[in-house]
């Protein structure tokens, strides 16, 4: 039993004087470029208490993208041949003797006349 208690005492010792080289700076890291030599005995089991806590890693959020869609394009019909047309005539009347739209009906049907300029006056 003496000798557990001798052990137990070597072993209280030297885990005290490493604790103290490992607090010798104080968490400043200043090296100073002396060597330190320690004796291990046995392989050290579980982590160091020093250590901080992992936490988890989360992913950022994913950026929501919406897609538009296909674009879609609309066709417009041409404008009818009638409709251009008709901006392109003056509709003359026989009976009664006038154009469109100061004779306003014409019994004998219109006749479609090409837009002349009136004559130069002299």
């Amino acid at each position: 039993m003496k000798v557990v208690k001798w052990i137990f005492a070597l072993m209280l010792l030297s885990a005290s004087v490493a604790a103290q080289n490992a607090w010798a700076d104080r968490g400043h890291f200043h090296h100073h470029g002396h060597a330190h030599v320690g004796v291990v005995i046995g392989a050290p089991l579980g982590w160091p208490w020093w250590y901080e806590p992992s936490y988890p890693y989360y992913y950022p959020y994913q950026p929501i993208i919406v897609d538009p869609g296909p674009t879609e394009y609309i066709e417009r019909d041409q404008p009818r041949a009638a409709d251009s047309d008709a901006s392109n005539y003056w509709y003359y009347c026989q009976k009664p003797d006038g154009y469109y739209p100061y004779v306003k009906e014409c019994p004998g049907g219109w006749e479609r006349v090409t837009p002349q300029p009136p004559a130069p006056r002299h």
